[in-house]
């Protein structure tokens, strides 16, 4: 059991023998000689479906035991996502509504770690960063810097970014999949 002010983003937690990964947390501390209260906004890993749910500061929730398997991101189709274990070589789905946020990243044959709980697949965690290929942007101009706002780009998996405006069309960035921001040329 862990401490609700000990929650953070991300983490997956059991609550009335359903699983959740927290998708937003906050904190706050009320006047003088009230307790603190949690507010959260959580997501049911099976069914997807988001929900707000408000803690007081002492209330304890379980912390899912979660296993890492590395694995191979194969490809995708219209409704599902096709992983393989590279252990055992034994294959998994995940519906694509599951990954909203790391299907922007993922490409085929791509290195990544599935989460398991009980032995069944729950998610994906992808590695800090990826390398992609920039597929439409405005061209740079001599004299561009690194100084400014940059440009808006559209990635080789969909994903819109904003880079420098010296990086051009066919060239490979560095993302960070934390935060989606441009790193730096790959």
């Amino acid at each position: 059991m862990i401490d609700v002010t000990d929650l953070r983003k991300g983490m997956h937690i059991i609550i009335d023998g359903k699983i959740y990964t927290v998708v937003e947390f906050e904190m706050h501390k009320m006047g003088r000689g009230h307790s603190a209260v949690v507010r959260t906004r959580l997501k049911d890993v099976l069914t997807g479906l988001v929900q707000d749910k408000t803690f007081k500061s002492g209330d304890q929730v379980e912390e899912a035991t979660l296993t890492l398997r590395a694995a191979q991101y194969l490809y995708k189709d219209d409704n599902f996502a096709y992983f393989m274990t590279n252990d055992n070589y034994d294959q998994y789905s995940l519906p694509l509504g599951d990954l909203e946020e790391e299907i922007k990243f993922m490409k085929e044959n791509m290195e990544l770690n599935l989460l398991f709980h009980d032995d069944k697949v729950i998610g994906v965690l992808l590695p800090t960063t990826v390398v992609l290929e920039v597929v439409e942007t405005d061209p740079g101009f001599k004299g561009d810097t690194v100084a400014g706002s940059g440009k808006p780009a559209i990635l080789e998996t969909g994903l819109r970014i904003n880079i420098p405006f010296f990086v051009n069309k066919g060239e490979k960035v560095k993302v960070d999949t934390r935060t989606g921001e441009y790193i730096e040329r790959a």
